[in-house]
């Protein structure tokens, strides 16, 4: 019974201490949404695709196939690809590692190796920079067909 007690009293002092944080407030300096902290954005690099997907049809298994999707930066500051993260080994996507300026053109290649696949395939390469929203995805897709169905 005594335990009881003492937990019981052990809890109620913890719960008693820790909600009485009024001082602790959040600054407002940690809001950097230029689409909630501002009400321009003008100063942010919009990157504009040409196609956003692609369909290689019918491929067969084992093939290892590659497709550039075309982009533009729309923006009026420099764009910057920081990583372009794939869906799963199958994928690779090569990106320009410098900056874009506005209004140049740029290319991102993503190959597709079908090796162990069969049947219909979509795959994603998501495209991470500094523009709203930071991440950008691209798919690609593609019929894996073994040497007897073609």
């Amino acid at each position: 019974m005594k335990v009881i007690r003492l937990l019981t009293v052990m809890v109620l002092a913890v719960l008693m201490c820790s909600c009485h944080n009024k001082d602790q407030k959040l600054s407002s300096d940690l809001v950097t949404n230029p689409k909630s902290a501002e009400k321009s954005t003008d100063k942010v690099p919009v990157i504009q695709f040409e196609k956003t997907e692609y369909d290689f049809g019918k491929i067969l298994q084992g093939e290892v196939v590659s497709y550039t999707f075309h982009f533009t930066n729309a923006g009026n500051v420099p764009l910057i690809i920081t990583s372009v993260d794939k869906s799963c080994g199958c994928t690779a996507g090569d990106y320009p590692r410098e900056p874009i300026a506005p209004g140049e053109r740029g290319d991102i290649k993503v190959t597709y190796d079908s090796k162990g696949h069969f049947g219909f395939q979509s795959k994603t390469v998501v495209v991470n920079s500094n523009t709203m929203p930071s991440q950008t995805a691209l798919r690609i897709k593609a019929e894996v067909r073994t040497p007897e169905q073609l």
